[in-house]
């Protein structure tokens, strides 16, 4: 029997490409997507490969459903090797204009959801002495981008997360990974950028922002090549802490190493055409 692992958000971009080329490498994929369609269109392909799957369509936010999800999976497959925690939503705006309950919500998803489901499945991993928990983060998990201030914000609790239960797990032989993108050419920022309301003294560098994010994106890494790189940490024997999968991640996490702050912040704001 093959490797099991567990994906969250897998029913279109990057979780679905994973799941996909696993699933070509003899692995039984599960996991959980709150897109129905998506789930469904993804099992038939899995059937179509003779893959063995269990997928379901659970909200992050339900704990009991993903508590019923890891009794259902262990119950088929006896163990799970990894857990990937990638669902996540964005967050797009002035900090003095955001809507803090939907800013909640961005939080609740990115930072307790990827907690409930690594909680869920650290019990069978620490009796058996073996697994990897990987979670998805960004580039802004450690360089803050200008109007993503809540997006931001749960990116560096999470890799805070991470770095934290590394040290509580690492006795019991479970491995801890964190990946870190910039940007990858899918929907994700379009689907979040919205320009501040007429009157708002921010609104002209918030445009500009987004003119120039959208055409990063253009020439961004692509899902299937960033996840290509996601399953080269999943394999990994002993994956590193921080892994990035695009030249762009890597060159400014670099500059973020070396530089002082000041020079740091001026290459930011000229890279996004959003100084004043």
């Amino acid at each position: 029997m093959g490797q099991t692992i567990v994906i969250t958000g897998l029913a279109q971009g990057m979780g679905r490409e994973v799941a996909l080329i696993l699933a070509e490498s003899g692995f039984n994929i599960t996991g959980f997507d709150v897109d129905s369609e998506g789930i469904a269109s993804l099992e038939k392909q899995l059937d179509g490969m003779n893959a063995r799957h269990f997928l379901k369509t659970i909200d992050i936010t339900n704990r009991a459903s993903i508590l019923e999800f890891r009794d259902s999976v262990l119950e088929q497959f006896g163990q799970v090797d990894t857990v990937l925690s990638n669902v996540g939503i964005g967050f797009f705006g002035p900090f003095e204009e955001v809507d803090l309950e939907a800013a909640l919500k961005c939080l609740e998803i990115n930072v307790i959801g990827a907690a409930a489901i690594f909680q869920s499945f650290l019990p069978s991993m620490r009796e058996r002495g073996k697994g990897k928990m990987i979670a998805m983060s960004s580039l802004v998990g450690k360089i803050p981008f200008p109007f993503e201030s809540v997006y931001t914000a749960t990116k560096f609790a999470l890799e805070g997360l991470m770095e934290s239960i590394e040290y509580e797990v690492e006795p019991f032989g479970i491995k801890v990974a964190i990946v870190q993108p910039a940007q990858v050419s899918t929907s994700f920022a379009a689907k979040i950028h919205q320009l501040p309301p007429q009157g708002s003294p921010y609104r002209e560098r918030a445009g500009r922002f987004i003119d120039r994010d959208n055409e990063l994106i253009k020439n961004a890494t692509t899902p299937a090549e960033a996840s290509r790189r996601i399953v080269n940490v999943i394999l990994a024997d002993k994956p590193k802490l921080y892994n990035q999968v695009d030249f762009m991640s890597s060159f400014f996490l670099l500059l973020n190493r070396i530089l002082p702050k000041s020079i740091r912040d001026s290459i930011l704001l000229n890279h996004m055409d959003i100084k004043v």
